[in-house]
């Protein structure tokens, strides 16, 4: 793991305290998330919870959970130093307590392990009381495209 600065770090420091709205998620800048905290092994993400993110029960729906923990660990792999693009093989989910409309959510992700070919995340959704919404693991494999490529 390359603890040295590198050009996506940078640009997602740029953002900590910030709307997550400018990013190459398009699907994390609906998400409209703050950043709160990142390095090359760790990031944290605040996210409040809206009408549109919930299932007819009112409360956040389960893809939405999924993408937030997946996009967060999405980002944290950006920063964490590969020259190529890496994209997830898997997505372990476990759904543990309900989020209301207008509830304030911190998602956290860790490296777990960086290899040559492939990164291990894991990441939480807490609550501002600290209680788990949802808690995730993931692996990303390096693909053959270099972020340079992609003009990041």
């Amino acid at each position: 793991m390359d603890n040295s600065t590198t050009p996506q770090l940078e640009f997602f420091k740029s953002f900590i305290g910030k709307r997550l709205d400018r990013t190459p998620s398009a699907a994390g800048n609906w998400l409209g998330g703050t950043l709160l905290e990142v390095d090359h092994h760790h990031i944290k993400v605040q996210y409040c919870v809206r009408p549109e993110m919930c299932n007819p029960g009112k409360i956040l729906h389960g893809g939405i959970a999924s993408l937030m923990l997946d996009d967060v660990i999405g980002m944290g792999n950006f920063v964490a130093g590969s020259e190529y693009l890496m994209t997830s093989i898997n997505l372990n989910v476990d759904f543990l307590a309900a989020a209301q409309i207008g509830e304030k959510l911190e998602v956290t992700a860790k490296l777990i392990r960086s290899g040559s070919n492939l990164n291990h995340w894991e990441a939480i959704i807490r609550k501002e009381t600290g209680k788990i919404v949802a808690k995730a693991s993931s692996n990303l494999i390096k693909t053959h495209v270099k972020l340079s490529e992609l003009g990041y």
